[in-house]
């Protein structure tokens, strides 16, 4: 691997201490590369050069930083093939979801591209005292990036590309399992025309200890992260110490509603995109699937064949439709889930075995008549498992539906667009998709409710994440 170094102030470093820590390619669990790993004097030196280049930056015209993250865009769309082989190696996903990853992470560079230039304010008279209320939005300050393994390349432009459309400097901490997806960005980003010291990269072991120091440092104004609500929990508190701005995204516990009247191709179509998209591993994914009694056999034939038909090994091989979880850990909860559920009475329709051989398989897999008292209905599965319930009243199954403390998006399946529209709004999430599984865009506000986190990133809000607002009171 051609970029295994910390990145700071545009200059490829070993670190503090020289340590180091490996990186593994879950299909073979063999040692992909050794990756510096960042001590507390890398992060000092990360926010000293963010805070000398961001001076600059934040003083260009919105024009000059769209037209950088304009160039950001075009150069990743030519080389996408190169990042998705890279997310599959670090990540494990297979190719045809690694294209889709790295598609949609460009996506981020050209729609800040086109809000840089939209940060707009306002004047207006106080109706009272007649005198001017100018309200303009200004850079916040330096942003500390924490991002997950989940999607390598996603997670990190979706936080870098609003920070530099608002005029921020950014150190990002990327996951220990997937760095050199982030790392092989930054080429592309002095490409581009990103000045250095702008976006320097933290790869570390120490994850806890680096990213509180730096949110304890007075010049870090902004703390953007992915991640588990638990781990979520505790940045809120060092961020609290400071008065952080946090943009948080958060765990998921995303319930899937197919009522008798969905079109059940479309369902489960859309339920196949909301489960095995990423192969389960995202806080996007349906954890929770409730079908109408009338149409749960047939749903559960059709889904279970589908899945039954993905081909599961070596993402690298193009045919190969599911690779293997990220690490061992993973795929041994999402078998736990199963061996759970199995127990309390769910029926495995198919799948449900860790398959023998290297790597972290799991295969898709289904369950049937899955109990309310089973771990995987309240906790994510995080993994291709679809956890089946049947329902027959929509009052009961809204309620089971937002019986969690989690609130990110759900999924609602039905022709009867009155009524599928009046479920929607009374779903307790963030985001809903109705009749479609995908949800995820740059320019829709992602984020969600409850214990699901604070802000939102991607539209113009994301942006909005990453600034002030200023007023000033004139008369003339």
């Amino acid at each position: 691997m051609e970029y295994t170094d910390l990145y700071i102030n545009g200059q490829w470093c070993k670190g503090a201490d020289g340590a180091r820590f490996d990186v593994l390619n879950p299909a073979t669990e063999k040692v992909l590369a050794s990756v510096a790993s960042a001590e507390i004097a890398d992060a000092d030196a990360a926010l000293d050069a963010a805070e000398a280049a961001m001076a600059d930056w934040a003083a260009r015209s919105p024009r000059e930083r769209s037209e950088v993250l304009r160039k950001a865009w075009e150069l990743m769309t030519s080389r996408l093939d190169e990042f998705a082989h890279l997310i599959t190696l670090e990540n494990g996903k297979a190719r045809a979801d690694a294209i889709g990853e790295a598609t949609y992470a460009a996506e981020f560079f050209r729609w800040f591209a086109e809000e840089a230039v939209r940060a707009d304010g306002l004047i207006t008279h106080a109706p009272s005292s007649g005198a001017r209320i100018m309200v303009q939005h200004k850079p916040a300050g330096l942003a500390v990036l924490v991002t997950p393994w989940n999607y390598p390349a996603a997670m990190g432009t979706r936080k870098i590309a609003p920070a530099l459309a608002a005029g921020c400097a950014v150190i990002i901490k990327p996951a220990s399992e997937t760095p050199l997806t982030m790392l092989a960005l930054m080429p592309l980003l002095e490409e581009a025309g990103v000045p250095p010291g702008l976006v320097n990269v933290l790869p570390s072991k120490r994850t806890g200890a680096l990213v509180d120091h730096m949110l304890h440092d007075p010049r870090v104004r902004v703390v953007s992260f992915t991640g588990s609500t638990g781990v979520g929990r505790k940045l809120l508190h060092s961020a609290a110490d400071q008065v952080l701005k946090p943009a948080m995204e958060l765990g998921g516990n995303a319930p899937l509603l197919v009522f008798e009247d969905a079109d059940l191709d479309a369902a489960v179509e859309g339920t196949m995109l909301a489960k095995m998209r990423n192969l389960g591993e995202a806080c996007t994914a349906a954890n929770r699937i409730y079908v109408h009694e009338n149409v749960a056999g047939e749903f559960t034939r059709r889904l279970s064949d589908a899945m039954a038909a993905l081909k599961v090994g070596d993402g690298t091989d193009p045919s190969v439709d599911v690779g293997p979880l990220v690490n061992a850990d993973t795929r041994d909860k999402v078998a736990a889930f199963v061996a759970d559920a199995v127990a309390k009475g769910a029926q495995v329709e198919t799948g449900g075995q860790i398959p023998e051989g290297t790597g972290f398989f799991y295969p898709p897999t289904v369950l049937s008549n899955v109990p309310e008292t089973a771990d995987c209905v309240h906790d994510e599965i995080f993994g291709p498992v679809a956890a089946i319930q049947t329902f027959t009243d929509q009052d009961d199954v809204i309620a089971r539906a937002n019986d969690t403390e989690y609130g990110l998006v759900a999924y609602v399946f039905s022709e009867d667009m009155k009524r599928a529209l009046q479920v929607c709004e009374r779903l307790d999430y963030g985001m809903v998709g109705l009749n479609r599984g995908l949800v995820s865009d740059p320019a829709a506000p992602f984020g969600g409710t409850k214990q699901s986190g604070l802000g939102r990133e991607g539209g113009h809000e994301g942006m909005l994440e990453f600034m002030e607002t200023q007023y000033i009171s004139a008369s003339w």
